[in-house]
Formats: C-alpha cells, sequence, structure tokens
C-alpha cells in the first residue's frame, strides 16, 4: 500500500481468497484493506499513539440519521460524558479533498455536534475546531491531544 503522512505503525495482516485484510484495533476484527480502509488504520493508530485518545471511547464506521438518511461516520471518538470530541472523514488517497468533503462531514456533524473535525486523504490533513458564536469552523495547524 501507499506510504502515507503518518508515522510508521505496525498492523497485522492476512489474506483470504485472494483479498488483503488488516486488523482493525477497534472493531476487534479483519477488515478487507482497500485504500480508504488503508487511511482510516492510520487515523485510528495516530489517535491513539500520537493524540493519545483512550481506545474505548473511539467508534468505528458506524451509523448515523442525517435529516432522515442513513449515513455512516468513518470515526467519532467521545468524551467520558457521552459528548462527541472528534469526527474524522476518511478517504482514499487517489482523492481529493474538496469543499464537496467538507460539506459532507458539517452535514453529519449536524447530528453529531463535534468539537474537533478531521478530513484527510492519508496525504493532506485538515483539523478545524467548532466555533458556535460565529457558526463556523476555525483551522486548526494540528489536532488537539485527548484531554
Amino acid at each position: 500500500m501507499l506510504q502515507l503522512d503518518f508515522p510508521t505503525y505496525s498492523f497485522r495482516f492476512k489474506n483470504s481468497e485472494n483479498k488483503t485484510y488488516v486488523f482493525d484495533v477497534i472493531r476487534k476484527k479483519f477488515v478487507v484493506l482497500k485504500a480508504e480502509e488503508w487511511v482510516r488504520q492510520h487515523v485510528i493508530h495516530f489517535l491513539i499513539k500520537e493524540k493519545k485518545y483512550p481506545v474505548s471511547l473511539i467508534q468505528v464506521e458506524k451509523q448515523l440519521i442525517v435529516n432522515s438518511l442513513k449515513k455512516r461516520y468513518d470515526i467519532i471518538v467521545f468524551s467520558p460524558n457521552g459528548a462527541v470530541v472528534l469526527a474524522v472523514e476518511c478517504k482514499a488517497p487517489s482523492v481529493a479533498i474538496t469543499q464537496k468533503t467538507f460539506d459532507q462531514v458539517a452535514r453529519y456533524n449536524l447530528s453529531l455536534n463535534a468539537k474537533y473535525i478531521m478530513v484527510t486523504n492519508g496525504l493532506k490533513h485538515f483539523y478545524c475546531s467548532l466555533n458556535p458564536s460565529q457558526k463556523g469552523y476555525l483551522f486548526l495547524s494540528e489536532l488537539p491531544d485527548y484531554a
């Protein structure tokens, strides 16, 4: 797989029926390794190892209802009281991060109300904080550590 703009992490792989799988430490199972999944797994390890986000407060690929439509978010992190601290949207490295990508995560965040948002294709990362007084987002140079 392509080298991404993350530190180097150790992953568990397996091959079955001509497919490669990677072990997801959050879902506790092997998942098919596709380009977007490669990015998602790097983000998970980045959050846990670099930013100290607790494994027990991270959820991956769960259903979300937005304007009566069923959607799936990539990664969210909760605070101990259940509020959403971070919402992450992952794209494959071949997918450019555009305004459409930010619009997608902003729609999801109408339901999630995350304090921080991360958008990445593994090569470029964008971090934002919610600015409720101006009903917008403030871009950050890096994602804060879990506090």
